[in-house]
């Protein structure tokens, strides 16, 4: 089934998705922008801004279907550079993208990305053993994206 989402906007962001089944998972182009993001036309955002708000609705849906075990990773494409536990996300206006977290090991560890180079696998790790509940970064970075909530300048 395709779907095409569109917001009131005059110049809305366009989404497709093509699903195998009816019960394939929830996706990102499934759901509404959140207000804020909405909002904002895009053409008074920059590519990275754009990238990080949109990033940010992909982990946040991959988060709502993992289970109590997981948390939500990034794998390193092109190369043996393993994952990274996302603890992070920014961005430096008007094209780089930066995650922030720790690799398999728990070194800190930092990605550095220019948008036109934007890759990113999200993988479920098992959660660190030495906490109860999963990190579950996607819901707080979310919360940037709603109505009330600005972020840091």
């Amino acid at each position: 089934m395709a779907k095409k989402k569109q917001t009131n906007r005059s110049n809305p962001p366009r989404a497709h998705t093509a699903k195998c089944s009816e019960d394939g998972p929830v996706v990102v182009d499934d759901k509404p922008l959140p207000k804020k993001v909405a909002e904002t036309p895009l053409e008074q955002k920059s590519p990275a801004e754009w990238a990080y708000e949109r990033l940010i609705l992909y982990i946040k849906n991959f988060e709502e279907q993992l289970d109590n075990e997981h948390e939500v990773a990034m794998g390193f494409t092109g190369g043996d550079a393993g994952v990274l536990r996302i603890e992070g996300i920014g961005y430096f206006d008007p094209d780089v993208l930066t995650f922030y977290g720790s690799d398999g090991e728990g070194m800190k560890t930092q990605l550095i990305q220019h948008v036109s180079q934007l890759s990113v696998m999200l993988r479920a790790l098992p959660k660190r053993v030495e906490s109860e509940a999963p990190n579950r970064i996607g819901f707080r970075l979310a919360a940037e994206l709603e109505e009330d909530v600005t972020p840091d300048a």
